[in-house]
């Protein structure tokens, strides 16, 4: 065997069919396109979704619930994960979590919640408080700082 003697799988290769030429083409009449209805026509191409005349299944199934389009997504930060990362007397800001890994780096407002306990002082920088968390913070003698929070913040809230 040379490359001479190549050629092609049976069936392979076949002539492209010539609609529209006649009666003697094979192919008269309808030209391989059925009896009248909307797929016999020139440049009919079906629309998302449709089946055939039936209802469709986005519109089939029932809609529930309600999403809020101006809802504000939060990264949450709890204690526990504040007390065993950082120091008594460290400032804690949102650049910091984001550095020690606490926080991805998302442009998302920070928000501090209760889980866990903190015995150290820290002085905790954030967009928002849960009363609880507040509280624990006060009690272990530190003090909380609430952020306005950035102007791209109530944008994100789809991501």
């Amino acid at each position: 065997m040379d490359l001479s003697n190549l050629k092609p799988a049976e069936g392979s290769k076949h002539s492209k069919k010539r609609v529209g030429r006649g009666q003697g083409s094979g192919q008269g009449v309808q030209a391989g396109r059925g009896h009248k209805g909307a797929k016999s026509r020139s440049g009919f191409t079906f629309k998302r979704g449709f089946e055939g005349g039936q209802m469709p299944l986005h519109r089939r199934i029932p809609k529930r619930g309600f999403h809020n389009i101006f809802r504000t997504e939060y990264a949450v930060v709890n204690l526990d994960a504040l007390a065993e990362r950082f120091e008594a007397g460290t400032v804690v800001t949102p650049e910091l979590l984001r550095e020690r890994g606490i926080i991805s780096s998302s442009r998302r407002p920070i928000k501090v919640l209760a889980r866990g306990d903190i015995a150290k002082r820290l002085t905790v920088h954030a967009h928002k408080f849960s009363g609880k968390a507040a509280e624990k913070i006060a009690a272990a003698g530190g003090s909380t700082t609430v952020l306005t929070p950035a102007p791209s913040a109530s944008k994100d809230a789809s991501e």
